[in-house]
């Protein structure tokens, strides 16, 4: 379910915070799923604890979990505009990279439409 890149220059505790973030955006996770616990989640990753609850700590600063003393941590109610800013945050960050390495924005409109087209979503 988790994967750590230990190679990369993104902080573990952002990477498990964005993870569970794609996770909710995909499905995989819905309201009110829990989340493993904090010595779990460390102990199948082989992150340091304190990193893991870090992570925890900020997505529930962000609403975006919500813990229960004593039963764990659980994925909180989510509107549909703040699924929409994290999706979008993602894929301006991907469009930004692409622009840097000098793709052209019509390349990158058509490549969203194909995508859309392919999965047979609106345009």
């Amino acid at each position: 379910m988790f994967s750590i890149d230990l190679m990369s220059r993104v902080p573990i505790y952002e990477q498990i915070y964005k993870k569970i973030i794609e996770l909710i955006i995909n499905g995989s996770l819905k309201e009110n799923d829990q989340i493993p616990s904090v010595r779990s989640f460390a102990k199948e990753t082989g992150v340091n604890p304190n990193t893991v609850a870090k992570a925890y700590q900020e997505l529930e600063r962000n609403g975006i979990i919500y813990s229960l003393t004593g039963r764990g941590s659980f994925i909180a109610k989510l509107d549909e505009k703040m699924l929409k800013a994290f999706a979008l945050a993602d894929f301006d960050n991907v469009v930004k990279e692409a622009l840097k390495k000098n793709i052209p924005p019509t390349e990158l409109k058509e490549r969203i439409d194909e995508i859309a087209e392919k999965e047979d979503l609106p345009k």
